[in-house]
């Protein structure tokens, strides 16, 4: 056994703001910071700490020094000095001492930049569009600013938002490589703005130009292709801050003195592509001269827009992530020209041709071949997915799309002159730029593919919001996707800040009595068959993900912000039941898309009254768990009494005094044990059943949506981790491996969206990334690889090992990137029968090892008194099966019994 640090002395590294590194027009009057610590000795944890932030970053000018603070909080502490001013740049950097009496040298400086805080920030900057704007105009308008800029210019910030996309330009540059902004928000309460450093583009004369897409705002939406949801008429508002050398500033705001025209961009949409004209030359309408005057019109401003619902930029932007090459060229037997990219993914692609003016370039993106290899769209619906370049025939050429994306493996060229080379093509994969924190590899390559297929099922629906696919006409933020897939997503990456924007969006979208739409930015406001739907399962995202991301990341703040919320939604599920303690009336999408489904539905057999039931008790039981953290104990105390209740109801309806249920179903036996609804000794009676439903259903399952996230968690927990493993590494239809065996790079929506035959499921509904099913991630991280956040210290100040072993696996390794570094477990069968356990665990954290899984192996004498010399602090308990660790890396070996 051997224990070393990570590196020399003490280090503070990796400043943070808000989660983000530098993050720009911030509009938080009270920003956080979080840093990381390496140290060279085991168990070191911070004692105390020191912040500076300063206007300059030689910190001459310090406007807050929170002198050496006694305290080991490292993550969310927030600023405490004078007032942020708006428009304005700070520095801070962060030193600490340990508990060995250490001081560090201060970290690396960051910054961050405060943007407009108030109206009065954005003074004599309007939301102006072009004059020949109209609810039907197809065309993307360009909108434009001619100025001059007289002396030495310090730092030129341009804040910018839009109704609708906006691309901005200046002098012909792009302001920043962030694409799909603004973003998608309930624009009627929030819309972001966003901040750029143009400091290196400002010259002596300049043209500001932002060029306007449909997007969110006014395009088409959901399948009955919903126009104008927020408004008809695309528009900017800009203000670009210009300081001097001197210390003066200018402003250039968007107004009425701005021209407009049409650009190269004759239509885009979401769903239907974008048709793109390069014989009108961008780089021309770009140009900072003006050129011909005659094709400028005037813009008017937009009335009625209020500056108040303005937020900084508040998750990561979309960006152009990374690049993936075709590797196949198809000719399909009907004789379709078709580029195979290898990887169903969230892309548009960019190409090279040279042709003649006029010629006509046309791309289409599907999902699948089907059967017998065709090119297929079936499953698209009325989404077409097709990007249509005009050639400008000026040399060689490259396009790719402004305003769309599209979800696809596959691409059919029409158009093309000549024999297809695949090489002038490229997949720009496009997605939320998340940083990933989380790896999970082991011995069997299949399970590796599963969590690959799971990543890019995340990427792909991680596009702003978390939607539930990427290529049909709906790719709306589904409530009950995200919080049955929020835990995977945190380990996978840094998702704190992009749930943090969502559900600041289903908080103002939630309904008035409290109930909370399926989808989120809310798009049924206005269709009188979806409006008012609250759905169990999909609306408790109000409490399941808040309460997921204070798990994962410690962030009080998100319990903080959705505490009304989630009361709101529990008072709601209580008014709405025969009784106070039922829930088992309204509209439920119940066990969705679950295997035992009757004849012509969608629904499992799960009654919905069972279910939403079922969540009222959970939803409950994490309010009351909710308050307790934010130290409302009164209400803590009613919560879980009313979840007490609940269940107990829940049980008076469906449970025998033996602890059998009324509802013979998979799903209804996970539920009520996951969510802790029965008494003590009923339990292993429902989890007996479970294992007997599964074993009559030949070891298949049968959960959709509601039960398949807690299936493989409960069997584990209750005694039959070997039916779990079963059901996990099993090849047939229907499992997770069945569709990596089926050749998926994703996860489908349907366990059969493809059947062994090679047909497919309807075309009304089958998605083949869909990222609901890759829940299991969650159960591969914290039982395989043994990872676990602790509810009494959240964010893995303190963690939970507890890998399970499973004789089909020679080894597992999981690391996670926490706020506080990077945390590791490997465990590996060695050819002489012991077992290897390798562990990192980053500075601040406590670590507790429960071995009590590790069937067949202990941890022997001889090996604890090597522990107890590296580190004397170490605790074992009498069993031998749990072992208290402090930050270092370890490596042990368990002897076979």
């Amino acid at each position: 056994m051997e224990c070393e640090g990570f590196g020399l002395g003490i280090v503070v590294y990796d400043v943070r703001t808000e989660y983000r590194r530098r993050p720009m027009g911030i509009t938080q009057t009270n920003p956080r910071f979080s840093w990381k610590i390496e140290s060279d000795m085991c168990r070191t944890y911070q004692a105390s700490y020191r912040i500076q932030v300063a206007l300059d970053q030689e910190f001459t000018k310090i406007v807050w020094d929170s002198g050496m603070t006694n305290s080991d909080k490292s993550v969310h502490v927030p600023y405490n000095g004078e007032n942020l001013k708006p428009d304005t740049r700070y520095f801070v950097r962060v030193k600490v001492v340990d508990n060995y009496g250490r001081e560090s040298d201060w970290s690396e400086f960051e910054y961050f930049h405060v943007g407009p805080l108030s109206d009065e920030d954005w003074s004599g900057a309007e939301f102006i569009t072009a004059d020949f704007e109209s609810p039907d105009q197809k065309v993307s308008p360009i909108l434009r600013k001619d100025f001059e800029v007289h002396g030495a210019v310090k730092r030129a910030m341009l804040y910018i938002t839009s109704l609708g996309l906006y691309e901005a330009y200046l002098n012909g540059e792009r302001v920043s490589d962030w694409v799909l902004t603004p973003g998608w928000t309930s624009y009627h309460h929030r819309l972001q703005f966003q901040a750029f450093d143009v400091t290196g583009l400002v010259t002596d004369h300049n043209c500001l130009c932002v060029m306007l897409g449909d997007g969110w705002y006014r395009g088409p939406l959901t399948w009955k292709r919903f126009k104008n949801l927020y408004g008809d008429r695309r528009a900017v508002l800009a203000l670009l801050s210009i300081e001097h050398d001197d210390g003066s500033r200018e402003v250039v705001v968007s107004d009425e003195t701005w021209r407009a025209t049409r650009g190269p961009v004759l239509s885009s949409g979401l769903y239907d592509g974008e048709v793109y004209d390069a014989t009108i030359s961008l780089t021309s309408l770009l140009a900072p001269h003006m050129g011909d005057h005659t094709q400028w019109s005037t813009t008017t401003i937009v009335p009625g827009i209020s500056k108040s619902i303005l937020v900084g930029q508040e998750n990561e932007p979309c960006r152009v992530v990374e690049y993936v090459h075709p590797i196949r060229f198809i000719k399909t037997p009907s004789g379709d020209e078709v580029i195979d990219f290898g990887q169903n993914m969230v892309v548009w692609v960019e190409f090279r041709i040279e042709a003649p003016a006029g010629t006509k370039i046309e791309l289409e993106h599907a999902e699948v071949l089907d059967k017998n290899g065709e090119f297929y769209t079936g499953n698209l619906r009325t989404a077409q997915q097709r990007d249509i370049y005009i050639c400008s025939g000026h040399g060689e050429e490259t396009y790719s799309p402004h305003f769309t994306f599209h979800g696809f493996r596959y691409v059919r060229v029409k158009g093309w002159p000549g024999d297809l080379d695949i090489t002038k093509f490229v997949g720009c994969v496009v997605h939320t730029d998340l940083e990933r924190t989380g790896d999970f590899r082991c011995s069997d390559e299949d399970v590796n593919r599963l969590q690959h297929n799971i990543v890019w099922g995340q990427k792909g629906n991680f596009v702003d919001v978390p939607t539930d696919c990427p290529q049909r006409d709906e790719r709306l933020g589904w409530t009950g996707d995200a919080q049955v897939f929020a835990s995977t997503a945190a380990f996978n990456m840094n998702v704190a800040p992009f749930f943090q924007k969502w559900l600041r969006d289903l908080k103002v979208d939630q309904y008035v009595d409290g109930g909370v739409p399926p989808v989120i930015p809310d798009v049924f406001f206005g269709d009188p068959e979806r409006q008012h739907q609250s759905s169990s399962a999909w609306a408790d995202a109000a409490v399941i993900c808040p309460w997921t991301m204070y798990l994962y990341y410690g962030d009080l703040r998100f319990l903080e912000e959705q505490y009304d919320s989630m009361k709101r939604l529990v008072e709601y599920m209580r008014s709405q039941g025969s009784s106070e303690y039922l829930f088992d009336t309204g509209f439920h999408f119940g066990d969705w898309l679950g295997l035992d489904s009757p004849p012509g539905s969608y629904k499992g057999a799960t009654p919905d009254e069972y279910v939403a039931t079922a969540f009222y008790a959970f939803s409950s039981n994490l309010t009351s768990r909710t308050a307790t953290a934010l130290g409302r104990d009164d209400e803590a105390r009613e919560y879980y009494e009313l979840y007490q209740r609940v269940s107990q109801a829940f049980r008076d309806r469906y449970v025998t005094q033996e602890g059998r249920l009324a509802v013979q179903t998979q799903t209804a036996h996970v539920l009520a044990l996951h969510f802790d609804l029965l008494l003590p000794h009923q339990r292993q009676t429902c989890a007996n059943e479970l294992v007997r439903l599964i074993r009559e259903n030949g070891y298949k399952l049968t959960t959709g949506f509601v039960g398949t996230p807690y299936l493989c968690h409960v069997l584990s927990n209750y005694g039959f981790h070997d039916v779990a493993c079963r059901l996990f590494f099993s090849r047939e239809f229907p499992s997770w491996l069945y569709e990596v065996a089926m050749g998926a790079t994703t996860i489908w929506e349907h366990w059969d969206s493809l059947k062994p035959d090679g047909t497919f499921w309807s075309d009304d509904m089958n998605s083949f990334n869909h990222y609901a099913y890759g829940s299991i991630g969650d159960w591969m991280y914290r039982v395989l690889g043994g990872i676990n956040p602790v509810e009494e210290k959240p964010g893995f100040r303190k963690v939970l090992l507890r890998p399970r072993l499973t004789d089909r696996l020679g080894f597992v390794h999981v690391s996670l990137m926490t706020q506080y570094g990077e945390l590791a477990v490997e465990w590996r069968r060695h050819s002489d029968r012991t077992l290897g356990v390798s562990l990192s665990i980053p500075v601040n954290v406590d670590a507790e090892l429960d071995l009590k899984h590790f069937d067949g192996y202990q941890l022997g004498r001889t090996e604890y008194e090597k522990l107890l010399v590296v580190d004397p602090h170490v605790k074992v308990s009498e069993s031998g099966h749990k072992v208290c660790l402090g930050s270092g890396k370890y490596h042990l070996v368990l002897q076979p019994i």
